[in-house]
């Protein structure tokens, strides 16, 4: 068995332990930050759980980087895996993760793969902002002059925000802050230009379904000729036939 298949297959048998990894991943960094007033002891025990967790991470990067064919290609191609795992401040964006989860909803939305680029899209969308208003609110909670400082508050600022609307009535002050929004509005931006480029796509299928049906009703060269030849026997046969009389 080649290295890449050895790969794919630890991929696929670690694909739901990594998802419910992430799935205790977002309670244990959310808890504290929705609920400010945990025991100290809580909050350790809620911080060892996303230690662990983050372990799983580095520990699948690592086999999946010890087991690719082409390692330089495989670097080159997970580099957010790389930051991620290397750089624990980026640990939330490893919820990307939990995208998994939308191949339940994607045996519904039809084998197209646009069906299921609108289905992740979606999905990702309102991860992305419950992940970016958690690290908002973490990061403003407390900070002077701060506007967000409740999570309804920061999801409004991060639906705002990574529509790219931006009313301006809520902002962050803190650096952590601002590395957050800035991140949010750059997913805004990818995230709208695949629902434009998904709209496009399906448009111009469209218009060459149609384009299809008429070229398929018309007809075609060889049919005129067909009936051509087919009219030519049939004014001799009637030419004959009045020449016997």
């Amino acid at each position: 068995m080649s290295d890449d298949a050895r790969r794919a297959r630890w991929e696929r048998s670690g694909e739901w332990p990594l998802t419910v990894a992430a799935l205790v991943f977002l309670v244990s960094y959310a808890w504290p930050i929705l609920d400010p007033g945990l025991d100290a002891a809580v909050v350790t025990a809620l911080d060892v759980v996303t230690w662990v967790a983050w372990a799983m991470f580095a520990v699948d990067y690592g086999v999946r980087l010890w087991l690719a064919e082409h390692r330089v290609t495989f670097f080159r191609k997970n580099l957010l895996d790389l930051a991620i795992v290397v750089l624990p401040l980026l640990r939330p964006l490893r919820l990307l993760r939990l995208f998994t989860l939308l191949a339940v909803l994607n045996k519904k939305a039809g084998g197209s793969l646009r069906g299921r680029v609108s289905v992740y899209i979606g999905g990702s969308a309102v991860m992305v902002m419950l992940v970016a208003s958690l690290a908002v609110l973490d990061a403003e909670r407390g900070a002077p002059d701060a506007s967000i400082d409740s999570f309804g508050v920061a999801l409004w600022w991060a639906a705002t925000t990574v529509t790219t609307v931006g009313y301006g009535d809520f902002y962050p002050v803190t650096t952590e802050g601002r590395f957050v929004a800035a991140g949010l509005m750059l997913a805004g931006i990818a995230i709208i230009g695949v629902v434009t480029a998904t709209f496009a796509s399906w448009l111009i299928d469209r218009v060459r379904e149609i384009e299809d049906e008429a070229s398929e009703q018309a007809p075609s060269k060889r049919d005129v000729l067909r009936l051509t030849d087919e009219v030519r026997d049939l004014r001799r046969v009637v030419e004959e036939l009045r020449s016997q009389k």
